[in-house]
């Protein structure tokens, strides 16, 4: 069973054929940059660019960097603000005649990693956390995923978490593993505190560092890394299309 996964980022759009069955990979990935300015029209346009790459006429998943409500975007976000209120479903058919299962990048991150990462056989309320240019999160509970739970926005000191405590922030501050592991700690606990999870997987660019900074996590639950690194957007996104997640 095989299904297109494109996976949009905020400077690439990314996308190859997946077994869903397996989760591999059976085509190199094809990376556009993402347009600038990332209007609805510009970025349908390399979406398309992608379904021609790959000659692609069978289903397509595709995960999205904003808040999501069945296909439709709830917020510019890092892309652009004429995104907001787009249907994005509908916009990618009608730039290619196929038919898009849209979903939340980093939902679509934590379905490769309960399937086919270090989610496999977890039981209980999972929450896979994706540290990188923001805070991106999807939440399993007994297998069974929760859809857009946008974490990385709850609020500290009035603005969103992820302004305070993502990937992107420690280096944009030149933070040490140690400072950030602190921030990041302060946001765990608040994780925590609300949702008392039985599991984190850390996932994005962070997931390969967490030896560094986990000694500054004092929290409750376990704390694991990912392990489907760079893919893992692609994987989950191609399976959700084939499984008609929404």
């Amino acid at each position: 069973m095989k299904a297109l996964g494109i996976d949009i980022g905020g400077t690439g759009i990314k996308g190859a054929i997946v077994n869903t069955k397996t989760g591999e990979l059976v085509t190199e990935r094809y990376r556009i940059p993402t347009p600038k300015p990332a209007t609805p029209e510009a970025v349908a346009d390399t979406v398309k660019k992608i379904v021609d790459h790959f000659n692609w006429k069978g289903k397509v998943g595709c995960g999205f960097p904003t808040p999501l409500s069945h296909g439709k975007c709830l917020s510019g976000s890092n892309l652009h603000p004429s995104l907001k209120n787009v249907q994005i479903d509908e916009l990618f058919q009608k730039a290619t005649g196929l038919e898009f299962t849209i979903v939340n990048d980093a939902d679509a991150a934590a379905i490769a990693e309960m399937k086919f990462g270090a989610g496999i056989g977890k039981r209980g309320l999972v929450a896979v956390i994706t540290l990188g240019t923001g805070i991106g999160s999807g939440l399993f509970y007994n297998g069974i995923l929760i859809p857009n739970s946008e974490l990385g926005h709850v609020s500290y000191k009035n603005e969103a978490f992820e302004n305070y405590a993502a990937y992107s922030i420690k280096r944009k501050d030149d933070l040490t593993y140690i400072k950030w592991g602190k921030r990041l700690n302060k946001y765990f606990k608040h994780i925590e505190l609300i949702l008392s999870p039985d599991l984190i997987i850390i996932g994005g660019g962070a997931s390969k560092k967490l030896d560094k900074y986990i000694d500054q996590i004092t929290i409750n639950a376990p704390i694991i890394p990912a392990e489907n690194k760079n893919n893992a957007g692609i994987i989950g996104v191609a399976m959700a299309a084939m499984e008609g997640i929404k």
